[in-house]
């Protein structure tokens, strides 16, 4: 059992702030002897739990990661599917979390899903745009390198437009027009699944980001699974560059 679920965390050590990459849903259904796509509907679940146990532990802000921009490149039914399942969650989930205080949102290219998915997103977002609780933030047709570059054109927008220079153009500026400019800085980015790499998600806010990699299949990740990650980065100590006597004296 992890110390978190025992122990209350503290607003200072706790994670404002938690980003996770969803993966194994494929590998986890051929160990059931299924399609990938049984995985896909089977991490549903982990995801309810996720959202359960961060909001138990005050998190301010979850961000998941749920469609990358690559991922178009894989099977057309299991895109096909990935869609269908997307609008299910929606009709499903959203009045859940907005019974829960929680603000829903999504972060990305939206223009390539279909009119119908859009306006679902968009009513979703509508609905809990008023929320004061925790923020879920779901990445789909996200790419780091997109939101950088996208940022980067609202920047180049303005100077064309004389609204700033380019000597206006700093880290703090860009950050501003990134998607996430608006929540509190990541502190803890979980991958499951396995691998360690972070596969384009979050690149510009991961840059200071305690990073938590775990073998469990993302249909397997749970409460407990959350708790074990967390309680990781409590242990850990944060150095944003500076020497641990330096941290120590803070």
């Amino acid at each position: 059992m992890s110390n978190i679920s025992e122990l209350e965390t503290s607003a200072i050590s706790a994670p404002q702030h938690v980003a996770i990459i969803m993966d194994g849903n494929g590998r986890w259904a051929q160990q059931q002897g299924k399609k990938r796509v049984f995985g896909h509907k089977s991490g549903v679940e982990s995801v309810r739990a996720s959202v359960t146990a961060a909001r138990k532990m005050g998190v301010k802000a979850l961000t998941l990661f749920a469609f990358s921009s690559e991922n178009w490149l894989r099977p057309e039914e299991e895109v096909s599917v990935l869609m269908e399942l997307f609008m299910l969650v929606l009709n499903r989930e959203v009045k859940r979390l907005h019974k829960n205080d929680i603000k829903f949102r999504v972060i990305g290219d939206v223009s390539r899903f279909s009119d119908k998915l859009q306006e679902k997103i968009r009513a979703a977002e509508q609905l809990t745009e008023h929320n004061q609780g925790m923020v879920l933030s779901v990445a789909a047709n996200y790419g780091g390198r997109w939101d950088i570059a996208h940022a980067a054109r609202k920047l180049a927008a303005q100077v064309q437009a004389n609204e700033i220079s380019t000597a206006d153009i700093n880290e703090e500026l860009l950050h501003q027009h990134t998607s996430l400019a608006d929540m509190p800085e990541l502190d803890l980015l979980i991958r499951t699944g396995g691998d360690h790499r972070i596969s384009n998600f979050l690149l510009w806010q991961a840059a200071y980001a305690e990073f938590y990699f775990t073998d469990t299949l993302w249909p397997d990740f749970n409460e407990n699974e959350f708790n074990k990650a967390v309680d990781t980065f409590c242990q850990r100590e944060r150095r944003f560059g500076q020497t641990g006597e330096q941290v120590k004296q803070q």
